[in-house]
């Protein structure tokens, strides 16, 4: 996809350029005419002669110049002819503003324009979009009316009404981009696309998205990496609306019910190295401190105020985001003394005193940069009677153009403190309202730094699986008509991917039960097998420790406890199984499919309480091992898994390939989807792991 033809056009038609002041199709030609891009426009309007100077032309043909970039403004009917017209004339990037496609429940329209976009290899962005804006070529193609200074943030968004308010709060916080996309429906260019496109280019240090709802996880965590993994390192700073999941509860699985939506963007962000934001503060705060800040060599801090409460405040807020403070070595607190009254404060945060004028925070600024065990520095300032606003921001510009170190300010107050903010921004210094924004943003900046570049990367491969074997059960089961495979159905798929199931046997008769239990000769499980029971336990469908004696009289207990609790089921038997007598956790694995991003895969802690703790980590398939074992180091439960306090060391490898395991089986077999391994009982180091129950939902 020739991305460059949309970002770089030298020549454009705007398809729809209207004459009325205020109409779309107008703003557009203005923004290109009055703001700067040097390119050829081309407006077509087949009603108009003349257009902000600019010749008109009927349509697309009769321009006889070649044509780079192809803006759409037309009634959505019209789109697809357009479209067609624009392959004729060799146009390689296309805009499509017009709305009334997917998202007023014309998808065969949509599909269409993908398809001519696709066969004629035109990129597209859209359509039902606001834009696309290159500062640095001067080209807003787009309908928002602001030119945004050239500057290194790339923003990436679904709401073109954000966007808008983005680029007018940009201007104000100094903020400069260096391309600005409103997507639209995404009917074929995606944030994966934009991604790749972006990691290569040279003017782009940062990347901002606003998503609404993303697909296709698999391209887009592989797209998202080639910037935050990259060789060189680009942070993606995301911001998700819609994080409430209605109807999780009404799951078949336990993971469905645990899995919302969020949880998969969640797995998503954290699989890729995109920093997730709340608010849209949160997102300006970040995007100030990526933009004017090198990457900290570590993660030890120091603070300069000239006051002990905002100087306590901030100390606190840089240990709670995982940064530490800098011991300040004897050297600096010698040349700190020659500079600063006795009475201050030389210890880490370094109080300069109320009545401090700008020569104390330079001299603190310039001392403490130069001190080693110091990575980065906060510069906190109160409004006092002779505090000098303007001259302490100069002096924190000064030091940090000779600083390779972040270095970040809070002027606190209102009116009094804009005239500095005003200097420090304009001057690429990070700047904030409060201490505890700069703190958090910092342990963000330095978060970053140390992202962990995976190391077990690879995907999970494994022989020993049986896909044929899978393939005729489902086939058949689809046959019956069947969706739903309790666990006397579902341990023969997992069996034939290579999980360690038990042997077990089904009972339909007490008599039966009885023969099966003094075949094993020990203890055994007994649990019953129906289609309309989901959890056995809670219908008191599940004995343990059946004696081979008690075998018979426990199927009669456990047939009547069932009937009775459930008195609508249908009821085929119960399953019988050895006990396991090894001592080991009782855990969970599962996986629960969204219909854009693909399989959720979670694990923790299970058991009877797995809904009651909710001791979970979430994953998207495909996983590497890195990511299992990232998954893991989440719980709670890991403690336990690793011997706490004396206890045995458990068999976390095992427990790390069965979640490869699932991940290779739900890529194979994309038709599953919910699953539960539950319990998964993992046994002492060495010993593996044993599939205890499981329950399968094929679509």
């Amino acid at each position: 996809m020739n991305l460059n033809s949309i970002f770089y056009p030298k020549s454009i038609a705007i398809i729809g350029a209207s004459t009325e002041i205020g109409h779309v199709g107008n703003d557009i030609v203005k923004n290109l005419v009055k703001q700067g891009y040097k390119g050829k426009i081309y407006p077509v309007n087949p009603k108009a002669t003349e257009l902000y100077h600019l010749k008109c032309y009927p349509n697309i043909s009769a321009i006889k110049s070649g044509v780079d970039l192809a803006v759409i403004v037309v009634p959505s009917g019209v789109v697809p002819t357009v479209l067609q017209e624009a392959a004729k004339k060799k146009i390689k990037g296309a805009i499509v503003i017009s709305a009334g496609f997917k998202e007023v429940g014309n998808l065969d329209l949509e599909k269409q324009v993908r398809e001519i976009c696709q066969k004629n290899n035109i990129a597209l962005v859209g359509p039902n979009c606001l834009g696309v804006i290159n500062p640095e070529n001067k080209m807003n193609a787009s309908f928002a009316n602001i030119m945004p200074p050239s500057g290194n943030i790339a923003f990436i968004s679904q709401s073109g009404a954000l966007c808008t308010a983005i680029l007018d709060y940009a201007q104000k916080l100094d903020i400069g981009f260096s391309k600005f996309v409103s997507v639209g429906n995404k009917a074929l260019m995606s944030e994966a696309d934009l991604f790749d496109y972006l990691a290569k280019d040279k003017k782009t240090k940062v990347v901002a998205m606003y998503a609404e709802q993303l697909t296709n996880a698999p391209a887009l965590i592989a797209a998202a990496k080639k910037l935050t993994h990259g060789k060189n390192t680009k942070p993606v700073i995301a911001i998700k609306s819609g994080r409430t999941s209605a109807g999780a509860s009404a799951s078949a699985s336990h993971t469905g019910a645990l899995a919302g939506n969020d949880a998969a963007y969640e797995a998503l962000f954290a699989q890729s190295g995109i920093i997730r934001v709340e608010t849209i503060q949160e997102l300006f705060d970040y995007l100030r401190v990526f933009t004017h800040n090198e990457l900290p060599k570590g993660d030890h801090v120091a603070i300069v105020t000239n006051a002990g409460g905002p100087g306590v405040l901030t100390t606190d807020t840089v240990i709670l985001n995982g940064l530490k403070m800098a011991t300040i070595s004897e050297t600096t607190k010698t040349q700190l003394k020659k500079h600063l009254p006795p009475f201050a404060n030389f210890k880490n945060p370094i109080d300069v005193l109320g009545d401090a004028r700008a020569d104390r925070y330079e001299a603190a600024i310039n001392i403490l940069e130069k001190d080693k065990n110091v990575d980065s520095i906060i510069v906190v300032l109160t409004p006092q009677s002779m505090t000098e606003f303007s001259k302490t921001a100069q002096a924190i510009v000064h030091a940090k153009q000779k600083s390779k170190k972040p270095i970040v300010a809070s002027f606190m107050g209102g009116h009094l403190v804009n005239l500095g903010i005003k200097i420090l921004r304009s001057h690429g210094v990070s700047t904030f309202n409060f201490p505890e924004q700069a703190a958090k943003a910092l342990g963000v900046l330095t978060d970053f730094k140390f992202i962990e570049k995976e190391k077990n990367n690879s995907r999970f491969s494994f022989k020993n699986t049986n896909k044929n074997a899978i393939i005729r059960i489902f086939s058949d089961a689809k046959n019956r008509k069947q969706i739903f495979f309790p666990e006397v159905d579902s341990l023969p798929i997992l069996h034939n991917y290579g999980f360690p199931t038990l042997v077990t046997y089904t009972a339909t008769t007490a008599e039966e039960a009885h023969d099966i239990a003094k075949k094993i000769g020990k203890k055994v499980a007994m649990k019953i097998v129906s289609p309309d029971i989901l959890h056995k336990t809670d219908s008191g469908g599940v004995m343990l420790g059946v004696t081979p004696e008690n075998a018979s009289t426990s199927f009669k207990e456990i047939m009547k406890r069932v009937k009775k609790n459930v008195p609508t089921a249908k009821i085929e038997g119960v399953i019988i199984d050895e006990m396991i007598k090894e001592k080991g956790v009782e855990m969970i694995l599962g996986a629960v499919k969204d219909s854009g991003l693909g399989h959720t895969i979670m694990v923790g802690l299970g058991g009877v309480y797995v809904e009651v703790f909710k001791d979970v980590a979430f994953g998207l398939a495909p996983l590497t091992k890195g990511d299992a074992e990232k998954m893991i180091s989440k719980l709670k439960s890991k403690n336990i898994l690793d011997g706490a306090r004396g206890q045995t060391v458990l068999d976390t490898e095992a427990l790390i390939e069965c979640i490869g395991r699932l991940s290779q089986l739900l890529m194979d077999f994309p038709n599953i989807k919910e699953l539960d391994i539950n319990p998964l009982l993992v046994l002492p180091k060495g010993r593996g792991v044993r599939v205890l129950d499981a329950r399968i939902v094929v679509e």
